[in-house]
């Protein structure tokens, strides 16, 4: 799934050098681990750094993004993910940009990389839209501030989690303008508005209907889909 990612990193550089975020929730090394090795076996050589934010500490990319050719937002608790970036979330696109640096976010990662990301819950007034147990210690549907970097919200876990049905409830609700929810061992690689689906699950884009319903479009493998 990293591959895509790692092509654009080693652009720049033979062996790149991919920043590796991660809220350490007290296994932050061994998560640092996992991750490292996924990266190893996307085909593409290139040397994970660790970079740890402990538990309610904030992300700070300046200096941070210094020798690194690719960033990499991984997975956890999503809220806390969000609050680490509370403090650079208009500074980090930038920066990522003026850099040519690309990113790549693994769940809560991913959904961070919305301009407003849903973070959890598994509530919509009072009334369940998926289980409980997706809710990332949250109650209501919840949408925050994210990095902007992708114009749609971003849901995960879509098919094994059944997340999708969260993000329909938000685009319903008009929290968010649209969105994708996207199931697991699948990416959804994006470059210049349009978005291009890999793996072996699928991406389910969900739009407002005129007659105040939602719309969702599912896309597999080797299929594209623009984003507005």
């Amino acid at each position: 799934m990293y591959e895509p990612f790692l092509r654009a990193a080693a652009r720049g550089a033979e062996v790149p050098r991919i920043g590796c975020v991660i809220v350490d929730e007290g296994d932050g090394e061994q998560q640092f681990e996992r991750y490292a090795q996924a990266l190893g076996r996307a085909g593409t050589t290139c040397v994970p750094v660790p970079l740890l934010v402990p538990l309610g500490g904030r992300f700070e990319p300046a200096g941070t993004l210094d020798g690194l050719d690719g960033l990499l937002v991984c997975g956890g608790l999503t809220p806390a993910y969000q609050e680490a970036f509370a403090g650079c979330l208009e500074r980090l696109p930038r920066l990522l940009a003026e850099r040519g640096t690309p990113y790549a976010g693994f769940s809560a990662g991913a959904a961070l990389a919305a301009r407003r990301a849903v973070v959890g819950g598994w509530l919509l007034d009072g009334v369940p839209v998926c289980h409980e147990d997706t809710a990332e210690d949250l109650e209501e549907v919840a949408v925050r501030d994210g990095l902007g970097l992708v114009p749609c919200a971003v849901d995960v876990h879509a098919a094994q989690w059944g997340t999708l049905a969260r993000l329909v409830a938000a685009v319903g609700r008009g929290a968010v303008p649209y969105g994708v929810a996207v199931d697991e061992n699948t990416v959804v690689e994006v470059a210049d508005g349009t978005a291009r689906v890999a793996g072996l699950g699928r991406a389910h884009v969900v739009h407002p209907a005129a007659d105040g319903g939602t719309l969702v479009r599912s896309y597999g493998t080797g299929q594209v889909f623009g984003l507005s």
